[in-house]
């Protein structure tokens, strides 16, 4: 027989309640689209990558989840929609960013982030 505080947290988990603890990263993020070939391409999830939609590649997340990026030297915040893979492990990078996406944040280039 299960503990009752253990059972509601396994029926939250597998039921994918709200009440789930959201995993969160800290790293480096990077954008891309913005001058380097890859706006109109298709992404991994099939659809035409369109450089100023929120949208970012990330490694492991789910297609199609949504999670929110901040900007940890300004604070600034956005929410995105995983819609390609990348960055590529050996850059140390975390995500990367659609160009619209990192412009509304402030973030030029590379930067520290918190993703949700």
């Amino acid at each position: 027989m299960l503990k009752p505080a253990l059972a509601s947290a396994l029926l939250c988990a597998l039921s994918g309640c709200a009440a789930a603890p959201a995993l969160a990263e800290i790293g480096r993020a990077s954008h891309y689209g913005h001058g380097d070939g890859f706006n109109g391409r298709k992404t991994a999830s099939g659809e035409r990558f369109n450089a100023y939609a929120m949208t970012a590649a990330h490694r492991t997340r789910r297609m199609g989840s949504h999670v929110t990026v901040t900007n940890l030297a300004n604070g600034r915040s956005v929410g995105v929609r995983i819609n390609d893979r990348g960055p590529a492990k050996w850059t140390g990078k975390i995500i990367d960013l659609s160009y619209g996406a990192a412009r509304r944040i402030g973030m030029g280039g590379t930067g520290r982030v918190e993703i949700r």
